[in-house]
């Protein structure tokens, strides 16, 4: 029986559940927004939220935590050319004053219409959601609902599938 179980396994032991979150959580602070399966984006939205608030408190013991959470890296761009900041360094000087004001709910997950070749698999994007400097009904005088669907379709066409 399943009695007071939270989290789902994934089919997968601890320390292998755990290295996949780790990596896509850096992909995630990389890139902005992955492509992944509906449960494993529930998921890893606990956990890269967690990542996010304890960031926000910019201290040394935050960065110590989060560098023991996510195992800290290198980063490379796309053309495999390593660039001159840490994932941590990235996490704490770009993303998380970011969200300095907001208390919660950093990132968005888009489901998408098209499943998985091979398993039929549940595809969703999972992103960080950007702060908009209009923050409201877009200029065009639209409503709010199509101005988000708007964003929502360009955001999930922005997304390269992963191959």
């Amino acid at each position: 029986m399943r009695h007071r179980m939270d989290r789902k396994r994934f089919s997968r032991t601890t320390s292998h559940r755990r290295a996949m979150f780790r990596n896509m959580a850096a992909a995630l602070f990389q890139h902005g927004a992955i492509r992944t399966t509906e449960p494993k984006a529930k998921r890893l939205r606990r956990f890269v939220e967690k990542v996010i608030t304890l960031a926000k408190k910019d201290s040394l013991h935050a960065r110590r935590m989060v560098i023991a959470e996510l195992n800290d890296r290198e980063l490379f761009d796309n053309d495999g050319e390593m660039e001159n900041k840490t994932l941590v360094q990235t996490i704490f000087d770009d993303i998380a004053p970011r969200y300095a004001e907001r208390s919660g709910g950093y990132t968005r997950i888009i489901k998408l219409a098209e499943r998985r070749l091979g398993d039929a698999g549940r595809q969703v994007i999972l992103q960080l959601v950007e702060e908009d400097a209009a923050g409201g009904a877009s200029s065009t005088g639209s409503s709010r609902r199509k101005a988000r669907a708007a964003k929502l379709y360009a955001a999930a066409a922005a997304v390269a599938p992963v191959a």
